[in-house]
């Protein structure tokens, strides 16, 4: 049950002289309500008018026998009562009765030099008077733990899970490769076929291009991602140093394209990531 619900069902078992004096009190303590239009002079009326007699007979008979001691003697929610009445009936003082009678306590606007972490809804928490700004700081992962959190959701043989954990030792800062399969294979006693197709499986993970043994198969496996990786670029990644030579007619009779297909490809090579490993931290 919601609080609005509960909140619903407590109005409306009041009788109307109650459900008067909540409101009257809600609109005191909350200057953010206001009273509806026309809602006070609809109201006043009622109060004015006079009792009819069968009002009078019913209160006649519900009033209390002499010696009996009924609500309305200590306190008459019409107003026939105030605050120290009420006060002494319960001889204490009038504010411990009535909380809202008492003067409220001057609000006063957060300024510039107070501590806004500490202000309820204000986005931070105050830790001995500072916000602990430290707190938020995300820890850096690094690109094996990145790796590694991947393998561990896309393999689960454990004897595949096995050898991919040594291919991943084996990956530098850059994301290269850095050893053969046939050293993992030989230290894991594996078959040489089982280690390279789980190299194959390790190169698809991201960041993309990573697992690569040298620079040409970094730019290969980051172009069959973008479906780029064509018979004509192929060539024109394993001639990689006619490009550091600005060799354009050498890199013409390569490729066998034109001029302006193979700026194209130039083009789409430099955009690649020849480090993909760099975007993650270093490997502990």
């Amino acid at each position: 049950m919601t609080p609005q619900l509960q909140q619903a069902i407590k109005l409306l078992q009041l009788s109307n002289i109650e459900l008067t004096a909540y409101v009257e009190a809600e609109l005191q303590n909350n200057p953010l309500l206001e009273r509806a239009e026309g809602e006070e002079e609809a109201a006043a009326p009622e109060r004015e008018g006079a009792p009819e007699e069968g009002d009078a007979a019913s209160r006649d008979a519900e009033a209390p026998e002499e010696g009996e001691t009924g609500a309305e003697d200590w306190l008459d929610l019409n107003g026939g009562s105030d605050g120290a009445d009420a006060a002494g009936a319960f001889d204490t003082e009038e504010e411990n009765v009535f909380p809202e009678s008492a003067d409220p306590a001057p609000a006063s606007a957060p300024g510039p030099e107070d501590n806004w972490a500490a202000i309820p809804g204000s986005g931070g928490q105050a830790v001995g008077g500072e916000a602990n700004l430290e707190a938020y700081v995300a820890e850096e992962i690094s690109l094996r733990d990145h790796l590694t959190e991947q393998m561990n959701l896309a393999i689960g043989d454990p004897v595949i899970k096995l050898i991919a954990g040594h291919l991943i030792d084996m990956v530098d800062d850059d994301g290269y490769m850095r050893g053969s399969v046939e050293s993992v294979a030989e230290r894991l006693g594996a078959p040489l076929e089982l280690v390279e197709q789980t190299l194959t499986a390790l190169q698809g993970l991201e960041p993309v291009g990573v697992f690569a043994r040298d620079l040409a198969e970094c730019l290969t496996i980051q172009l069959k991602e973008r479906n780029r990786y064509d018979p004509a670029i192929a060539a024109l990644v394993a001639n990689l140093d006619l490009i550091a030579d600005h060799d354009i007619p050498a890199l013409k009779r390569a490729c066998g394209v034109d001029d302006e297909y193979l700026a194209d490809m130039i083009a789409e090579i430099k955009s690649l990531n020849p480090k993909p490993g760099l975007s993650f931290g270093g490997v502990p």
